[in-house]
């Protein structure tokens, strides 16, 4: 059929400029492609051609590039809420892991011969702390962004916005657990080791964070243009 591939043309342009998850993008380009068969087919009937009436239905549609930026903040975004739900709901389960095989299996500092310095405590208690403000600013991040989207804030702003509320909140995360393993193997480096399974909840929860932090560099990724 003549002009039947300037429609997939334009739809397979603008699928080589969008990263991000699959089915959100499957679905964008299915709904792209709809839309243009659909403006293709109302020409048709005022007497254009096939190849014709194509190429006005991508005319009016838009240019690529406008089309891709508009369709990668929409990508940028849904990855963002996805992550952030991550944040807010797995950074929490890890730490209440990570406390209840600390608390069943080593107990609390008083069981020992010499509490902790009020330094140690005071990075113990960032470290209890950052879990909760992290999936707190994700809540608040989820709940801000799904206002802004009714005003006249664009998907692009939107998925940036995500992205750097990840970001730090997968950071302070990280370091809140990397900082509590280099203050306890300062003040007694065998206390690290004294259960398997503390030690096997602490690197579970590294992992964790470790994969949160890469979803999170992704969405600084998805929401460029």
């Amino acid at each position: 059929m003549a002009g039947a591939g300037v429609i997939d043309d334009y739809v397979t342009a603008l699928d080589r400029r969008l990263r991000g998850p699959d089915p959100v993008k499957d679905d964008l380009l299915a709904e792209a492609r709809d839309s243009l068969h659909d403006a293709a087919a109302a020409h048709l009937d005022r007497g254009l051609g096939e190849e014709d009436a194509q190429r006005r239905a991508v005319a009016e549609f838009g240019p690529v590039t406008a089309i891709a930026r508009e369709y990668q903040g929409l990508l940028g975004l849904a990855y963002g809420a996805r992550t952030l739900r991550s944040v807010m709901l797995v950074i929490p389960l890890a730490y209440v892991m990570w406390e209840l095989n600390r608390r069943f299996w080593i107990g609390a500092w008083d069981d020992f011969s010499a509490p902790p310095p009020d330094w140690y405590l005071t990075v113990a208690r960032l470290n209890d702390t950052s879990a909760w403000f992290a999936a707190g600013a994700a809540v608040l991040a989820l709940l801000i962004g799904r206002r802004l989207a009714r005003t006249a804030v664009s998907t692009v702003t939107l998925a940036r916005l995500g992205g750097a509320v990840a970001v730090a909140a997968v950071g302070l995360s990280l370091l809140s657990n990397v900082a509590i393993l280099a203050a306890t193997a300062y003040l007694d480096v065998a206390r690290l080791f004294l259960s398997p399974p503390v030690t096997a909840a602490t690197v579970v929860s590294i992992a964790i964070a470790l994969r949160l932090a890469v979803l999170a560099r992704r969405c600084v990724v998805f929401s460029s243009v």
